[in-house]
């Protein structure tokens, strides 16, 4: 008997405690159907939008000034190519001055021609072929690239052609050799550092994604 009374206690005080929960939190029948923005939210949400679309491309204004003919010309390129990015770009002229500048080094040519005008690669040619003839070896070692500066870059409407000048700072060690095995130049104990201004150039509506390294300079 006295257990029947206890379980009528506990079934009171489990329906006084639902009722309080219901009053407290509501009732909720099937999804809850999203609350409807008011007028003014929406336009305050689209003009806050239409602010962001409106602003600097970071992934330009990070590399070059605002309202210069350099930031203007990477504009221009990416219109005509909406994948281009300035970032990436630099991303793979890194990756280019390294596997380009030790071709150079070691004689190795052949690997970089389809990335190299064939002025360059007639440049590079030459001193190349002239070290073989004295007969002189290069041992390069590189370090790597402790600085690169987006230059300039320029971009001609009518051709489509972009051209973009990136300044490296490097370090590396050469040594070079001569037929006996002597060394001549360089040490590889002493670290080379050294400054180049490389402008590499591509058609932006073109198929071929690649960039091509069209001159050199410090």
């Amino acid at each position: 008997m006295n257990s029947f009374v206890e379980l009528l206690v506990l079934a009171g005080i489990a329906v006084f405690l639902i009722l309080r929960l219901r009053g407290v939190l509501g009732t909720r029948e099937g999804f809850e159907k999203p609350v409807a923005r008011q007028p003014q939210e929406n336009h305050r949400r689209k003009a806050n939008l239409e602010l962001v679309q409106d602003g600097p491309d970071l992934d330009i204004t990070d590399h070059v000034a605002e309202d210069t003919p350099a930031a203007s010309a990477l504009a221009a390129m990416k219109r005509v190519d909406p994948a281009f990015n300035v970032s990436e770009f630099l991303g793979g002229a890194r990756a280019a001055y390294e596997m380009i500048l030790m071709a150079f080094e070691n004689g190795d040519l052949d690997q970089i021609k389809p990335f190299i005008s064939d002025d360059v690669y007639e440049a590079f040619a030459f001193v190349v072929e002239d070290r073989k003839a004295k007969g002189l070896t290069v041992d390069a070692t590189f370090i790597g690239v402790s600085d690169m500066t987006l230059v300039t870059a320029e971009f001609d409407d009518t051709t489509k052609e972009a051209d973009i000048s990136v300044r490296f700072k490097s370090e590396m060690t050469s040594v070079v050799r001569d037929n006996g095995g002597d060394i001549v130049e360089g040490s590889d104990k002493e670290v080379k550092r050294q400054k180049d201004t490389w402008t590499f150039s591509r058609v932006m509506d073109a198929g071929d994604p690649n960039w091509k390294l069209v001159a050199t300079g410090e």
